[in-house]
C-alpha cells in the first residue's frame, strides 16, 4: 500500500509557494517507517534539501533544511509553523547548537529546537515559541506523527524537457490532422460565451503557438462591453512552410443577459454557415433571411463543426441567475442543431494557490475538480468534456507548459468535430 502524506492539499500549497515552488517527495513516515530518528536519516540523508513536518493537533511544525538532512549533525535550518493554512517562520541563527534529531541519547543542551523521536516529544525554547507565534504551545509537547519529504523544483529540467517534447507532439498532430474522410478542407470551430471570458484571447492564444511568438490579432476587452460585436474567422498559417491549418476559429459577440449581446435566436443561423465573416451584430435585431449578408444555401464547409463555450473559471459561482438561463437556452440551442460543445474554462493561471508547476497535471488539482464540479452541476456538461487552459493575456514570450494546454484543449475540439461531420454522412 503506498504511503501518503497527512498534509492536506491548501497546506501542501501554501509550503510549496513558501518555499519558492517546491515539489514534496515523501520519504519517511514515522508511524510507518518507526518513530526513530536513525530510521529518518537512513531514509534522508543524500536526497538534497529535506522538510520535516511534525503534527501537534491542528498545528504542524516545520523544518527546513536546504543543505540537507546530516546524520548525527546539528543543522542550521529555518522553522516554520502552519496553523488554519498560514505559515509563520523561524529563522534560527548560524551559530551551532541549532536543530537536533535524536532518539533520546547524549546530551543536546539549549536548542531552539529539538526532537526526541523515540518518546514522540518535541522540545522549543520560549523565544522560538514566540517566532513562529505558537503562544499555547508548552517549551516540551509531544507530537502525533512526523513526516520527511524530499524537495525540489516544480519545473525541474527533467519535467521540461518531457513538456517541451509533449509540446512538439501536439504541434505535430495538429499539423497533420485532416477533418473526416476530408470531408472538409478546414473545420470550423465556434467560440461562445459571456463578454470576458476569454474567446478573443483564445484564438490569440492559439495562433501565437503557431506563430512561434505572442501575438495580438483579435482585439481583447478590459471591460464588461467587450470588443467582439463582429463576427468574425481567423484561420492560422503555419510559421514554418505558411500553409494554412485545417481549423478556423470563429469569434461572436458575447453572450449578455437581457437584451443586450448575442441574440440566442441568431445561433442557429450561425451554426448553419448562414453568416459571413465580418457580419455586424445586432442584439436588437436578429439575423433574419434576406440580409445583405445572408447566405442562402451554405456547403458543409461553411458551417459550424464543433462549438466551444468560453467561460472564466474564476466567475463561475458569480454567474447570475439570468446568464445560468442564457447558457442553458444556448446549450438546447446547440442540441437541437445536433452541434457537438465542449466547455473551455479560461484563467486558469490566476486562482488561488495556483502556480506554473501545477499547469503540468492541471486537471488533478483540488479546486480545479472543484470548479469541473461546478459546471458538470450547473450546467451539465460531461467532465470529459470541460477542458482548462492559460490563454497569452500579457506575457511576452511563450510558454511551453502552456501551450501544451492550449493545443490539448484545440486537439479535443479537433475531435469533436470529427465526431460531428461523422454524424452528418450518415
Amino acid at each position: 500500500m503506498a504511503v501518503t502524506t497527512q498534509l492536506t492539499w491548501m497546506q501542501e500549497k501554501n509550503l510549496q509557494n513558501y518555499f519558492g515552488g517546491k515539489q514534496f517527495t515523501l520519504l519517511y513516515k514515522a508511524s510507518v517507517h518507526e518513530f526513530s530518528a536513525y530510521a529518518l536519516f537512513q531514509r534522508c540523508c543524500g536526497q538534497g534539501p529535506i522538510m520535516v513536518v511534525i503534527y501537534k493537533g491542528h498545528c504542524i511544525v516545520g523544518v527546513y533544511m536546504k543543505g540537507g538532512c546530516k546524520k548525527e549533525e546539528k543543522v542550521s535550518a529555518v522553522l516554520f509553523a502552519l496553523q488554519e493554512n498560514k505559515s509563520s517562520e523561524c529563522k534560527i541563527r548560524s551559530q551551532l547548537p541549532t536543530v537536533w534529531f535524536d532518539d533520546g541519547i547524549g546530551v543536546w543542551g539549549d536548542l531552539e529546537f529539538h526532537v526526541n523521536m523515540r518518546k514522540q516529544v518535541m522540545t522549543m525554547n520560549s523565544a522560538t515559541i514566540g517566532e513562529l507565534g505558537l503562544p499555547q504551545m508548552k517549551t516540551t509537547t509531544p507530537f502525533e506523527e512526523c513526516e520527511a519529504f524530499r524537495c525540489e523544483d516544480l519545473l525541474g529540467i527533467r519535467t521540461l524537457e518531457g513538456i517541451t517534447d509533449l509540446r512538439q507532439s501536439l504541434l505535430s498532430d495538429m499539423k497533420m490532422y485532416k477533418p473526416y474522410r476530408n470531408l472538409v478542407p478546414q473545420v470550423r470551430i465556434l467560440l461562445l460565451g459571456p463578454t470576458g471570458a476569454g474567446k478573443s484571447s483564445f484564438f490569440n492564444s492559439v495562433k501565437s503557438v503557431f506563430r512561434g511568438h505572442v501575438t495580438h490579432q483579435a482585439l481583447v476587452g478590459s471591460d464588461t462591453t467587450g470588443v467582439s460585436d463582429k463576427y468574425r474567422t481567423y484561420s492560422i498559417k503555419d510559421m514554418l512552410d505558411g500553409n494554412l491549418l485545417p481549423f478556423i476559429l470563429c469569434d461572436s459577440m458575447g453572450l449578455h443577459v437581457k437584451d443586450k449581446g448575442l441574440c440566442v435566436d441568431d445561433i442557429a443561423y450561425i451554426l448553419k454557415g448562414h453568416i459571413s465573416d465580418r457580419y455586424q451584430f445586432n442584439s436588437m435585431k436578429p439575423i433574419t433571411p434576406g440580409h445583405s449578408n445572408y447566405v442562402d444555401c451554405p456547403l458543409l464547409k461553411d458551417r459550424i463543426h464543433c462549438v466551444a463555450l468560453v467561460l472564466d473559471i474564476n466567475s463561475l459561482e458569480y454567474l447570475s441567475h439570468e446568464m445560468i438561463a442564457k447558457i442553458k437556452k444556448t446549450r438546447r440551442q446547440l442540441i437541437k442543431c445536433g452541434m457537438l460543445h465542449v466547455v473551455l474554462l479560461t484563467h486558469v493561471d490566476s486562482m488561488d494557490l495556483i502556480t506554473k508547476g501545477d499547469l503540468t497535471d492541471i486537471y488533478r488539482c483540488i479546486p480545479v475538480k472543484q470548479k469541473l464540479q461546478v459546471v458538470h452541476k450547473e450546467l451539465g456538461f460531461a467532465l470529459s468534456d470541460i477542458l482548462v487552459v492559460s490563454n497569452y493575456t500579457s506575457e511576452w514570450e511563450l510558454d511551453p507548459v502552456k501551450d501544451v494546454l492550449i493545443l490539448s484543449a484545440l486537439r479535443h475540439m479537433l475531435w469533436a468535430s470529427d465526431d460531428f461531420l461523422e454524424s452528418v454522412t450518415f
